[in-house]
This record gives C-alpha cells, sequence and structure tokens, in this order.
C-alpha cells in the first residue's frame, strides 16, 4: 500500500524537531566514506570487471562544425586487430540528453557542432578501440554560415517556452518607472560559457540478455534517464534497468544521459557481447553539455535616498539547433530586491556549438554574478554601503507576485556575516590600503536559490532482527544522500545508526526525484518520512496506542509505561512501507527560496594583477540542515566553484570552427588548494514549514549563487578595477586598475 503526503499545508512540528534520537542534522560521517577511501565503492566504468567476454568502445567525432556527413567509412578500422565493430547511422546521439527530455536528439546524418560523435568503434581492449576510431573515415560536406558566438546571432533572439521559468516576467511599467528615476543605472556584463568538469567522465558499461538491457551509467535522474535510454536504443522502458549507485559528481551535466549511456547499449548490440564506453576528458567537454555564454543588461532605477523604484535584468544565451532550454540569469532577480515597475526577460539564439543545458546553479551562477555587481556599483553611485543598500531594498513580499515568502533570513543572513566577517573595517576607497605591493579590499554579495519539491518515492523495511532498511532510486552525487536518508530513518524510527541499511541508484526500486536542482536531499527525505510515519502507525497499532503518544529509541517503542523492543512487536516478521511526496498548494501560495551573503577579503597585486582570494565566508538560511558536516561540503564546493567563475573559468570556442579550444583540465581552469584560501561557513538555524514536511530547503547551489560577485566586488574595493566582462584575468585587472592607485602602490 502506497502512503502518500501532498504538499498542501504547512508542516507542524514533527518528530525530528523532538530529537529523540538525537541523529538529524549532526555532522555524521558519511555513510559510504569507508567503501570510498578503501575503493571499494563501484562507479559505473567499473562494473563487470571479471567478465572477460567484455568489449570497449571508443567515440569518432566530427572535425568540421557544421555540414552534411556523406559517408562513414569503418572498413580500415574493422581489419585492425581487436576491432569488433563499427557502429555509425542515424541513432548516432550528437550530446547528452536535455534533463527531463523523452530521449537525446540523434545525429541523423548531419554535424551540428565541432567534436560531435559520429561513430563508435568496438573492440576486444580499450586501446584497440582508439586505435580502430583513428582510422575511420569521414567524408563531410561542409556547411557554410556557421554560427560561433552569440554575440554573432545576438539580435537574432527569440523567447523560448521550454526554460525552468518564463521568459519575460514583467509587472508594472519599466521603461517609463526607470526614466523618471532620480538615480539611474545601466551597465551590461558578459559571462562566458562554462563546464561541469565533474571529477568522474562520463561512463557507461551495457550488457544485453536477450531483450533485456542493462546499464550501469553515472546519472543523475533514473526516472528519466532509463526512459532516455530505452528511447534512444528503440526498446520498451521496461526492458531496461539502469544502475548508478555511485556518481563522481555531476554538476548538472548527468540530469540528462550522456551520449555514452546509449551508444554503449548500440555497440553492446551490435558486437554481441556487454561494452565498456568511457568518454575521454576532451569528449566529456566536445560531447555532453555546457552552460551557456551570456550577455546580460542591467538597468536600476531609485530615489536619491537609495529606494529601488525600476528594475530590468535583460539577458541572451545561446543554444544548439532545436534545444529550447535557455540560461535563466534572472531567475533570482524575479524575487530578491525591492522595486515597483521590473522587466526580466531572456532571449535565446541558436549556434552551431556543443548543447547548452543546466550547470550547477543554472542561473544564478552567472546572473548573481552581474546582479550583485551591479548593486555593489549602484551603492557607490548613490554613497551607501553595499550592506545598507540591500538591506534598504529587502522587500516584505515577492515583488513580482506579492506571494508571501515562505521563510527568508536573508537580512539575518548580511548582520551576521558582516559581524563576523568585520565589515565595519572595509577600505573606505579603493587602494586606500595596500601591504606592499598588494592591495587589500573586501567585497559581499548577496545568495539566493529558488526551492523545489519533486514527486518522489522510498520504501523503508523493519526487518525481523530490529534493523531497518531503506530503498529508493535516489542518486548520491557526492552531495550525501546515503547519509541524510540514513538519519531521517533513524530519526524517525528511533533506531541507532549502524542499524540501518540504505539503498540507492537502482532503477529496480522505487522511483525517486533524483538528484538536481537543490531538490533532492529534501524530496527523496520526504519520502522516507512519509513511508516511516506510516511505519509508525503500524506499531502504534499493534500496540493499541495513538502515534502521538509513541516514543521510538534506540529499537525499542516505549508506550504506556511499557518500553517493547522491535524485534518482540515484529514477531519474526518483516514490516515495510512504502511512502511518496508530491509538491502541492504551498509551491504554488508561498515564494520558496534559500538565502545567504557572501563577504570575501582579496590581495591584489598593484605590478602583476594577480588577485588572491584571503578569506570567504558564507552565511546560510536553508530551512532545516539535515547534516552539518555534508552542509557545510556542499557551500565549500560553492564557494571554491565561485572563486573559479569570478577569476579563470572560461570555456573558450574557436569563433572559426566551432571547436572548444580548452577542452581538458589542462586548458580549463579551475581552483586548486594554491587558489582557495581558509573557507569559513555558517548556517543560521531555520525551519521553513511551508518548503517539505522536514522543514528544509536545498542548499547545494545556493552556496555558489553570488560568490563571484563578492570576490570581483571585493577586486574593486582593493584597486579600483571594474571589470564587466568575465572572468576577472589579470590582465582585465590591470587594464581596470586606476593609475593612481597603482602609483600609491
Amino acid at each position: 500500500m502506497m502512503n502518500t503526503h501532498v504538499m498542501d499545508k504547512e508542516i507542524g512540528e514533527t518528530r525530528l524537531d523532538r530529537e529523540t534520537q538525537g541523529v538529524i542534522g549532526k555532522p555524521v560521517d558519511r555513510y559510504e566514506g569507508p567503501l570510498k577511501v578503501s575503493g571499494k565503492a563501484t562507479y559505473a566504468y567499473e562494473y563487470l570487471a571479471d567478465d572477460k567476454n567484455v568489449a570497449y568502445g571508443f567515440l569518432v567525432t566530427a572535425s568540421i562544425g557544421k555540414g552534411k556527413i556523406v559517408k562513414v567509412d569503418g572498413s580500415k578500422a574493422l581489419s585492425a586487430p581487436g576491432v569488433l565493430a563499427v557502429v555509425d547511422g542515424d541513432k548516432i546521439l550528437r550530446a547528452s540528453s536535455q534533463p527531463m527530455a523523452p530521449a537525446a536528439q540523434t545525429i541523423d546524418g548531419e554535424v551540428f557542432h565541432y567534436g560531435q560523435p559520429v561513430a563508435v568503434v568496438v573492440a576486444t581492449s580499450f586501446e584497440a578501440a582508439r586505435h580502430g576510431a583513428k582510422l575511420v573515415q569521414v567524408e563531410y560536406a561542409p556547411a557554410s554560415g556557421g554560427r560561433y558566438s552569440l554575440e554573432q546571432v545576438k539580435d537574432q533572439g527569440r523567447a523560448s517556452d521550454q526554460g525552468v521559468m518564463p521568459a519575460d516576467t514583467e509587472r508594472g511599467d519599466f521603461e517609463t518607472a526607470f526614466a523618471k528615476a532620480e538615480i539611474q543605472f545601466d551597465q551590461t556584463y558578459t559571462t562566458p560559457s562554462h563546464h561541469s568538469s565533474a571529477m568522474e567522465p562520463h561512463a557507461s558499461v551495457a550488457k544485453w540478455d536477450g531483450d533485456k538491457l542493462t546499464v550501469w551509467s553515472s546519472c543523475q535522474l533514473l526516472e528519466t534517464n532509463v526512459q532516455q535510454i530505452a528511447n534512444g536504443v528503440g526498446v520498451p522502458v521496461e526492458n531496461v534497468r539502469l544502475l548508478s549507485p555511485y556518481i563522481g559528481g555531476g554538476f548538472g551535466s548527468k540530469l540528462g544521459i550522456g551520449p555514452d549511456a546509449v551508444l554503449s547499449a548500440l555497440a553492446a548490440r551490435a558486437a554481441g557481447r556487454p561494452v565498456k564506453l568511457a568518454l575521454s576528458r576532451p569528449h566529456v567537454f566536445q560531447t555532453t553539455s555546457r552552460r551557456s555564454e551570456t550577455i546580460q543588461r542591467i538597468r536600476i532605477g531609485t530615489t536619491r535616498d537609495g529606494h529601488i523604484t525600476a528594475f530590468a535584468h535583460e539577458t541572451f544565451a545561446a543554444n544548439s539547433p532545436g534545444n529550447g532550454f535557455f540560461e535563466p540569469a534572472g531567475v533570482s532577480s524575479v524575487f530578491l530586491y525591492a522595486g515597483k515597475d521590473r522587466k526580466v526577460t531572456h532571449r535565446l539564439s541558436e549556434t552551431d556549438v556543443l548543447m547548452t543545458s543546466a550547470v550547477r546553479a543554472p542561473g544564478e551562477a552567472v546572473g548573481m554574478l552581474a546582479l550583485e555587481n551591479a548593486m555593489d556599483e549602484m551603492a557607490e553611485k548613490l554613497g551607501l554601503d553595499p550592506v545598507e543598500f540591500r538591506k534598504l531594498n529587502e522587500p516584505e513580499v515577492a515583488p513580482q507576485d506579492d506571494l508571501p515568502f515562505s521563510s527568508r533570513k536573508l537580512v539575518e543572513c548580511y548582520e551576521e556575516g558582516a559581524h563576523r566577517f568585520g565589515w565595519d573595517k572595509r577600505p573606505a576607497k579603493p587602494g586606500s590600503v595596500c601591504e606592499g605591493e598588494w592591495l587589500i579590499g573586501y567585497g559581499m554579495a548577496s545568495a539566493s536559490r529558488a526551492n523545489s519539491l519533486m514527486k518522489s518515492s522510498a520504501e523503508v523495511e523493519m526487518t525481523p532482527d530490529g534493523r531497518a532498511v531503506v530503498r529508493t532510486a535516489m542518486t548520491d552525487i557526492g552531495t550525501g544522500t546515503y547519509t541524510i536518508l540514513q538519519q531521517i530513518a533513524g530519526e524517525m524510527l528511533g533506531l541507532p545508526l549502524d542499524r540501518i541499511d540504505v539503498e540507492l541508484g537502482d532503477t529496480s526500486l522505487p522511483s525517486s526525484s533524483g538528484s538536481g536542482g537543490s531538490w533532492g536531499a529534501n524530496s527523496a527525505g520526504s519520502s522516507v518520512y512519509v513511508a516511516c510515519e506510516a511505519l509508525i502507525g503500524e506499531i502504534a497499532q499493534r500496540l493499541g496506542v495513538e502515534p502521538d503518544g509513541l516514543t521510538l529509541k534506540d529499537g525499542h517503542a516505549i508506550a504506556n509505561n511499557r518500553q517493547v523492543p522491535f524485534t518482540e512487536i515484529l514477531d519474526g516478521k518483516s514490516l515495510m512501507k512504502l511512502g511518496t511526496i508530491k509538491p502541492g498548494e504551498t509551491s504554488q501560495n508561498y515564494n520558496q527560496a534559500s538565502y545567504g551573503a557572501h563577504f570575501c577579503e582579496v590581495a591584489v597585486n598593484a605590478v602583476t594583477g594577480e588577485t588572491r582570494v584571503r578569506r570567504l565566508l558564507t552565511v546560510a538560511a536553508a530551512g532545516r540542515i539535515l547534516n552539518e558536516k555534508t552542509a557545510t561540503s556542499q557551500c565549500y564546493g560553492g564557494q571554491i566553484w565561485g572563486i573559479g567563475s569570478a577569476l579563470t573559468e572560461e570555456l573558450v570556442t574557436d569563433e572559426r570552427t566551432g571547436l572548444l579550444v580548452n577542452h581538458d583540465l589542462a586548458e580549463y581552469h579551475v581552483p586548486v588548494n594554491a587558489d582557495v584560501p581558509q573557507l569559513d561557513v555558517v548556517l543560521l538555524p531555520e525551519r521553513d514549514p511551508h518548503a517539505s514536511p522536514l522543514a528544509g530547503k536545498g542548499i547545494g547551489e545556493l552556496a555558489l549563487a553570488g560568490v563571484g560577485a563578492a570576490v570581483t566586488n571585493a577586486i574593486y574595493n582593493a584597486c579600483g578595477a571594474r571589470v564587466r566582462d568575465y572572468p576577472m584575468t589579470l590582465d582585465k585587472v590591470l587594464a581596470g586598475m586606476s593609475p593612481e592607485i597603482d602609483a600609491a602602490a
């Protein structure tokens, strides 16, 4: 029997608030940690390690940016030692699938971008497959007029209805209000393309048993991913089992299947044996997905004392033909600051470059980089402290639609962060504090991330020996899902954590929300909560008491002056319940988001333009924190990513061919240890009764939103360089640095 909770009203006090077992929210070590550090956690590519019959695949990719595929000649490859098959044709995937889409796009005889898959070579060893791929000869009919930059096609942008938010969100008459504003601000910011660059490359293993297919792959959303594989291969979805028990990072790039998932299955069918297909790092960059480059115009009109009266955030983004997803850079601009007359728009243009899709904090990561720099610039124009300007424009209700906020501790984040960081010691003006040739500056930025609750199911079984097993097709992309679900079950059922097992990442288990959009922990966790509530109801019934009068602790049920061990209640039999959570009216009736504030200190070298981040503090409020350690770890990751967005990360496109030039980790510069200071994270106590039965909200992507702007605002405070074309590399800093400041240093 399924037990379903629809989130139609706020949640009251629950067993989680009692903290009887004392495990919820605590900084518990990872459930799967020992397996990972000992090398016993099996990732996708490691399956069938002992199968002597397994073969290996390697991609053949396009060497032009746009055109037709005239002929694929695999004869030389097939004559090479070890080569078993060359798979080509219209069913080859051109890139990853968009999240939630029914299937990935196929090539259908065309080249849509440089580096697109054209064929797969299958051989008895990885080396033989790689060599065979070099022998495949492809004849093309190149097309002229390739579109390889957003700037080139910006004016062809259109409003798309396939984004995560409406393309146009307006209220009032912005243009008139802006024209009448006493103080006006109007600037354009550009951000480059980014890549997820997960540690584990996209990889899959496929095995056929008759017409039944098993795929081990690195995927985030199994419920939709298995459908995408089935459609790509051409079999009923009930004939496909997908397993992703451990994932070495996804950051959005594994929300839709990578081309490896389908191509490994097609290759296994052609070769008549299981096939492993791992994308090389350049293949990951060239054949999966990326974040769009953006052009963002921000206009702010205020009164002389700093109240925002008019606000506009207009974004241009890119995608490949047939893809309607746009980078929602204005997703937080809709509700973050006050302002009666507003306009938030997005326009999508087609380019002949690898498709764009969700990358960690889609929208906020680049949108708040622009917005929070604009707020800093406007504060300076008004002669206001950046924190005070933001507090002055804190709305009482969501400014776009007047919905009440479910919970909002943004001002508290400002105040706690300013106090802990020592914001009152911020240099009064750029270049006023130096240590030798190093100029010192402070910067800050807001953080926000819209909250979502998704449908999710989980099964919880209490076994005769007094243990519990949690089962769901939820995935753990390194965020701590195993541990969090274990903690929820432990707190609800009154069991020590060492008596709870968790099984994830298998489509034979109850379907789940999957990991993405910062909805995973609260959605999957709520389904575990619902299943546990049903189990508690059954235990109470067996004891003849009301559930509210029942206390569960350390494997015992306590009620009416009786303490009964679970083993006695279960009487040699298992007790199992299935729980499902569904979003309801609270998602429609409240504006739900997590909030935070970042504070940063940098040193900028007056001679070289080098920036060193010295201190970085994040203060966040994201509802109930389910595990303090994993939540803090998520914030560390966001902070580090934000440093990269501000200073180094840029996926460069050759505008002659569409080639992604820096398609490896040697040239695509993510921050390393030397770039990252000691990080500080503060998590404010909060409960959001409208967000989920757990009263929690997402934090993984909140931690990235706005970090880059805190860094770049600090650079301006240090040396007077205000760069609006990111990343803020040392050449741009030197060019923007005030000569007077340089001379003084």
